[in-house]
């Protein structure tokens, strides 16, 4: 039974997801339904109204005009039978069938005649009973109304299986030397019912031709309104490919021309502001790229001294032997301030070359750890891994996320004031993902903004000695975008920061759900999985005091 409620159920949502997915996409599907809705709704209630009216006006003509007939017609018969000098039993049936072809003639087709006695009649004369009508269309309740003196008492009555309509009339009638007896008049409504199913039949076909005419006329304004706004998407979709000549064409002299020449005048001003920009941008990136080749010749005859000077340091005075430490930590640092140079030209000349391979990301971010372990040694700052069950694997480049990882690692010890930092790893269905914590210094949500910016710094002034060029968590993010994944950041002043960074395990993406949240507490990271312990005791690489 739950299968088959379930298949029933898929049965009707799949419609409606499609319907609901189209609803959303199409504003001329919207305005067309919309304007079909209320049209029909306006037709319908408009034609119950003069359906109503003009079936309560025919009905009340027709019965003025029988009430009128019928008492005109009661009255004669009455005055008939008073003047009339009839004794015997043949005589007054010989009167009362006279009476009655007069008041056929005067009725017509249309209306038929009952002629009952009264049950209190006690006369000796018996006269026959006359029925043009089936005697079945007078009611107890309309004889009974008669019988009590009711004046001129009429009723709604179906003269025929097939519910053709009609109103009795009633009425005494006073037969002289016969006793009392009642005379109903049965008129037929079928003409009037026919009358109102013609004008329901022509208000039908009005009504369907008039909100055919609405949808007709909303499908043509929404077309009209339309059309230049896909214009417009179609023409803002190459400019967003950057086809920059592409523009909308001008027809007319209307809103929609307005716009249309509005919209191309946008786009020449966005086409000469990128082809600055692009001018300025390729200037900047060949003048990065010509600095650090023509930096690369002259640094490593540098270096070349500067290891010459290290290795002999211990024969030097202290003050020239620190003036060799410093000079070759300088140029350590300089190395890596041309390397991101480099690799950054390489990206935005779009040169950057990716190997990717079946790599499990756990096993990258544990030698990252391990590796960054000695170099911490004298801040004493654990840092703790925990990984969810399974493989973590993903098609990726195996030395750029190393990269990404290495970065991570340096800027939350960097920034973690010998407070413990968390890494999580999970795999999901789609994705994998590492979440480095630190509980430091954090960072605004401005800053939050900003921090994958070149060159940019929460802080200028902090004195830094991991290294620090600016440059490593942009390039980061382009190694990041590189995967088609992500890498995010959130901080908090005074509760750390926290970056994440999310790989697809195929080409299919990410996906709509995260793989694991961006802000974790301390005491959450127990739920990802298991603590792994590490190879490299940062107790046992510790520098003594």
């Amino acid at each position: 039974m739950t299968a088959q409620t379930s298949s029933i159920g898929a049965t009707l949502t799949g419609p409606l997801q499609k319907f609901w997915l189209r609803w959303s996409r199409s504003m001329m599907l919207r305005l067309v339904v919309t304007t079909l809705v209320v049209g029909v709704g306006a037709v319908a209630i408009l034609g119950a109204y003069l359906t109503t009216e003009i079936r309560d006006g025919l009905v009340e003509t027709s019965v003025d005009r029988i009430l009128v007939e019928s008492a005109r017609d009661s009255a004669a018969a009455q005055a008939q039978m008073d003047a009339s000098t009839a004794e015997t039993t043949g005589e007054l049936q010989q009167l009362v069938l006279d009476m009655i072809d007069a008041l056929q003639v005067l009725g017509g087709d249309s209306r038929g005649l009952v002629l009952l006695p009264d049950p209190d009649n006690t006369s000796n004369a018996v006269l026959n009973t006359f029925t043009s009508s089936p005697a079945s269309a007078v009611s107890p309740e309309m004889r009974a109304a008669v019988q009590d003196g009711a004046t001129q008492p009429w009723q709604f009555v179906d003269l025929s299986q097939e519910g053709e309509p009609g109103v009795v009339v009633g009425s005494p009638l006073e037969i002289r030397s016969a006793g009392d007896y009642e005379l109903y008049f049965v008129y037929s409504l079928a003409d009037e019912q026919q009358t109102l199913s013609l004008t329901q039949r022509v208000l039908a076909f009005g009504a369907v031709a008039l909100v055919g005419l609405v949808v007709f006329m909303a499908f043509m304004v929404a077309l009209q309104a339309v059309r230049p706004i896909r214009s417009a998407a179609r023409v803002a979709s190459r400019l967003a490919e950057g086809r920059l000549s592409e523009r909308m064409p001008v027809r007319g002299n209307d809103e929609m021309a307005t716009l249309a020449r509005t919209f191309n005048e946008m786009a020449e001003s966005l086409q000469r502001q990128i082809t600055r920009m692009e001018g300025l941008s390729r200037l900047q990136r060949r003048f990065v790229s010509d600095v650090s080749h023509e930096l690369r010749t002259p640094l490593t005859t540098v270096r070349m001294a500067s290891d010459i000077l290290f290795d002999a340091r211990e024969t030097f005075p202290p003050d020239v032997s620190r003036s060799a430490e410093l000079l070759n930590n300088q140029l350590d640092r300089f190395e890596t301030l041309l390397a991101d140079l480099l690799e950054i030209s390489r990206i935005d000349a779009g040169a950057a070359r990716l190997e990717f391979d079946p790599i499990d990301l756990g096993e990258v971010v544990r030698e990252e750890i391990e590796a960054i372990l000695p170099a911490i040694a004298d801040r004493g700052v654990p840092i703790r891994l925990w990984m969810s069950p399974g493989t973590h694997s993903a098609s990726m480049d195996r030395p750029r996320v190393s990269r990404i990882v290495r970065n991570l690692l340096s800027n939350a010890v960097e920034h973690a004031e010998g407070k413990p930092i968390d890494v999580a790893v999970v795999a999901g269905k789609l994705g994998v993902a590492v979440v480095v914590r630190d509980y430091g210094v954090g960072l605004t949500p401005q800053q939050a903004e900003r921090v994958f910016d070149r060159f940019w710094r929460a802080d200028a002034a902090r004195a830094r000695t991991m290294g620090g060029t600016g440059l490593g968590l942009s390039i980061a993010r382009e190694d990041a975008k590189l995967h088609d994944g992500k890498l995010e950041a959130w901080g908090s002043p005074g509760n750390g920061a926290s970056f994440r960074l999310m790989l697809p395990r195929t080409s299919r993406g990410l996906g709509q759900q995260p793989v694991m949240p961006l802000v974790m507490r301390e005491a959450e990271f127990g739920t990802v999985g298991k603590r792994v312990p590490l190879s490299v005791d940062i107790r046992r690489v510790a520098k003594p005091q």
